[in-house]
């Protein structure tokens, strides 16, 4: 099971223009059947993390199109 962490880092300096692209990216790195974690929830797929991830914050407009992940907002533990 992968970490929400990593997800956040695989974004870090690249752009996404929808939830939908993001999560392709996600199932391309990671699979289909990986399930991702949080400090508070388990259990995920690419797309319920994608929610987790927006509901929380964790993304930013990006200086292209799109949006990214905020780093400030990525825990370091």
């Amino acid at each position: 099971m992968a970490h929400g962490h990593d997800v956040l880092h695989m974004m870090e300096g690249n752009s996404y223009d929808s939830k939908e692209s993001l999560v392709k990216a996600i199932i391309e790195k990671f699979g289909t059947e990986e399930r991702f974690h949080t400090c508070s929830v388990d259990g995920m797929n690419a797309e319920e993390l994608v929610d987790f991830l927006a509901e929380r914050g964790k993304f930013m407009p990006s200086t292209q199109e799109g949006f990214t992940v905020d780093a400030s907002k990525i825990c370091n533990h």
